[in-house]
């Protein structure tokens, strides 16, 4: 496509935005398909399935979304996680961070109870952090997460499209 590869880091709501308004041509951050984002971006291919999944102390370990009712719940601003927790769980107290690396450190030092995000995300985590267990490993809708590209932008689109069926069938 005669594109230069740069990778910026970036907020999770940046990196959308970035693509929405042609600063950036692709976003690949893990970013769940909805239909509000539908109506900014378009999406490829989806790559994979996930759920939300909750974090915690194994000391503390929330295994019920009821638990967390009065409690602190660490989240990343834009993610599904906090768009879940403020529509259906209104008792749970958000502590927001714009960063993911900021809402991981949040939960290392106990400024909040517990972290929700994609339930493959937080697997991984807590299996790398001693002391921290996934007690909700399934909570809300099954989503997909696929890479978005600006609106419109369909030669892109198409790439991206095609290398993601090339990549399923090379496992």
């Amino acid at each position: 496509l005669g594109l230069e590869l740069q990778i910026d880091d970036m907020d999770f709501d940046a990196a959308l935005l970035s693509v929405q308004q042609g600063k950036a041509d692709i976003a690949m951050a893990g970013i769940t398909v909805t239909d509000e984002r539908k109506e900014k971006v378009d999406f490829a291919k989806p790559y994979m399935k996930v759920a939300l999944g909750v974090v915690s102390p194994e000391n503390a370990e929330i295994t019920d979304v009821s638990q967390l009712k009065g409690k602190t719940l660490i989240i990343a601003k834009g993610t599904t996680a906090e768009s879940y927790f403020e529509k259906n769980e209104p008792d749970v107290k958000l502590q927001k961070y714009d960063q993911y690396a900021d809402a991981y450190n949040a939960v290392l030092d106990g400024r909040g109870d517990a972290f929700s995000t994609d339930n493959t995300e937080v697997l991984a985590w807590a299996k790398s952090n001693k002391g921290f267990k996934v007690g909700i490993t399934h909570l809300g809708d099954d989503d997909t997460i696929a890479p978005a590209v600006q609106k419109g932008n369909t030669e892109l689109l198409n790439f991206v499209n095609d290398e993601i069926v090339k990549l399923g069938k090379d496992n």
